[in-house]
């Protein structure tokens, strides 16, 4: 089979490599069907994060067909459609049973792309199926499905959740890619009195007006004097950092009022300067962390409602041996106007929407 191997900071290719096995009797393979490309991709591909070795598959998002499992795998079988999670979970250590699935110990948590090979291949061994694959609907299409294996579930979770967003706050999130739009979009869905967006590229912030933002502003128009103006001086409840740079971690420190929540979302590669001389008496709480996926669930109800404007991010698509034009055109989002590039999709949808119509 092919997949796109990670080899060094800024080397990477879509190439031959070795078909996956079942390893343990809890594994699953699925049959890659669709995936997409991540921020933390670019990350790992800059260097940003060195646990990924050399010759590592990437990927932490799919939808597939499952076509063999291990003997201890109970809630899948060959031949059904799944959305596989970026977070696998054991179900047995402690961060297990506290829902805490990103903390995994019992060889969970993020691994697949990471220390493990991923999705962004023809197949993918999914190790603790049972807990890290979901069985879709056939209502619920590949490209807008693939959307919840990540980007939804950590905007909503690091983000939102995190963040305690409620009824009648200011909310502003700096970074309108994929994982800052799901996280306006998310945050309407507990009616803050406003939100605001803010990046540097136009065309995304297009696209947090149209999913929801009252008001955008690019880094070089004060946004912080915007927050200022809108709030009567006190800043936002809520900032969320979804870009995982020292320069809007610190926007956000400033824009966010005494009291409130900075809830950091992105991945940042280098040092950020935390200035607890001017925070550490505003009583500001600030959270972090990988997202444990425990609303995948939730947040499929909502889509097969059509509660979740998945779609709308979805700007490019691309047969799955166009990774590496998917990867370019991704990574330079502010010129290509790409927000989530979907690889994949076309052949195997009407196969399992049929297949669902005729279980019924």
């Amino acid at each position: 089979m092919k997949g796109f191997v990670f080899h060094s900071p800024g080397r990477s290719s879509w190439e031959e490599v070795p078909d996956p096995d079942i390893k343990e009797s809890t594994d699953a393979i699925v049959r890659v069907d669709t995936a997409t490309v991540c921020g933390t991709d670019l990350h790992i591909l800059k260097g940003d994060v060195p646990e990924v070795r050399p010759g590592t598959v990437l990927g932490h998002e799919a939808v597939g067909e499952i076509v063999e499992t291990g003997r201890d795998v109970h809630t899948v079988q060959p031949g059904d459609r799944v959305l596989v999670s970026c977070i696998t979970a054991c179900g047995r250590c402690g961060y297990c049973w506290e829902r805490t699935y990103g903390q995994c110990r019992g060889g969970g948590g993020w691994i697949l792309g990471h220390v493990i090979d991923g999705t962004q291949a023809e197949y993918v061994r999914v190790p603790y199926a049972d807990l890290s694959v979901h069985a879709l609907p056939g209502t619920v299409d590949s490209k807008d499905a693939v959307l919840l294996a990540d980007i939804f579930p950590t905007a909503y979770e690091v983000g939102v959740l995190n963040g305690h967003v409620r009824p009648g706050d200011t909310v502003a999130v700096v970074g309108a890619g994929p994982v800052g739009l799901a996280a306006i979009a998310t945050a309407r869905l507990f009616a803050p009195e406003r939100v605001l967006a803010v990046d540097i590229a136009g065309t995304r912030l297009e696209a947090a007006k149209s999913l929801g933002a009252d008001a955008v502003a690019d880094p070089g128009e004060a946004p912080e004097q915007l927050v200022a103006d809108l709030t009567d001086g006190l800043g936002a409840d809520v900032a969320i950092e979804a870009v995982g740079a020292p320069e809007s971690f610190e926007l956000c420190t400033r824009m966010v009022r005494p009291g409130g929540h900075v809830a950091n979302v992105g991945v940042h590669g280098k040092p950020v300067t935390l200035h607890l001389e001017d925070l550490w008496i505003r009583n500001v709480t600030i959270t972090m962390g990988v997202v444990d996926t425990y609303s995948t669930a939730t947040l499929l109800k909502m889509a097969a409602a059509g509660r979740l404007p998945t779609s709308a991010l979805v700007t490019h698509t691309f047969p799955l041996d166009r990774m590496e034009e998917a990867y370019d055109v991704f990574g330079r989002g502010a010129d290509t106007g790409a927000l989530k590039v979907v690889l994949g999709g076309q052949q195997h949808e009407v196969v399992a929407v049929r297949a669902a119509g005729e279980r019924m």
